[in-house]
This record gives structure tokens, C-alpha cells and sequence, in this order.
């Protein structure tokens, strides 16, 4: 699953980042957020797949995770992406990627039992 890869390239790169200034005060600030709302679109465009073929029935058995905010925000992205908010994007690393990569890791657990 490049889910995982996604989440751990994620949770590298923003060690770096210790504000959501840090997103704007640098080029390499903005390379980092350029870096991880790529990442975070490829994570909502898989859970947008996985969803499909599972037929809906996967994700509800993680009812923790606001899945449809997971995928929403891939199309925010993707279509507003030069509008990417950096205390949106800060708030969702330090608040809900840990959340997401236990969910991921269980997930694939359950999977491959």
C-alpha cells in the first residue's frame, strides 16, 4: 500500500516545520508545502479509489477518521491549489496525520490476515 510511503514522506519532511510560518518564510519552506500538498493529494486520491472498489464498505469500519474530509480536501488541492492555506495544511499535519497512519497500518494489518 503507497499509503504508508505517502504518510512517512509526509512526517519527514515536516519535522521542519515547527509554525505555519515556516511554510511562507522560506523557498524551501514553500517547497515543503508544495511537497506535502502533493503527498496529501496522492493519500485523498487513493482513499477516493479504495473507497470505489471496496463499494463503501472499507472506510466505515473506521469511523474515527473523517474520510470524506481526507478526500475533500485532495479536490481542494488539486483545484484551488494556488489558494493551499498553510495553517490548514500545518493544523492537519500536527493534528490528524498520526491519527491517519495508525488507521493505515491497521488497516493493512487487517488486510493481509
Amino acid at each position: 500500500m503507497q499509503l504508508d510511503a505517502a504518510i512517512v514522506k509526509i512526517n519527514r519532511r515536516f519535522t521542519l516545520i515547527k509554525t505555519a510560518d515556516d511554510f511562507l518564510d522560506s523557498d524551501q519552506g514553500m517547497d515543503m508545502l508544495d511537497v506535502i500538498a502533493m503527498m496529501l493529494i496522492a493519500i485523498g486520491e487513493n482513499f477516493k479509489k479504495i473507497d470505489k472498489e471496496t463499494g463503501g464498505t472499507l472506510l466505515v469500519s473506521y469511523p474515527h477518521i473523517n474520510w470524506s474530509g481526507v478526500k475533500e480536501l485532495r479536490d481542494i488541492l488539486s483545484h484551488q491549489y494556488f489558494n493551499i492555506d498553510a495553517e490548514e495544511i500545518f493544523g492537519i499535519c500536527q493534528e490528524h496525520l498520526g491519527l491517519l497512519d495508525e488507521t493505515v497500518k491497521q488497516m493493512m494489518r487487517t488486510l493481509t490476515q
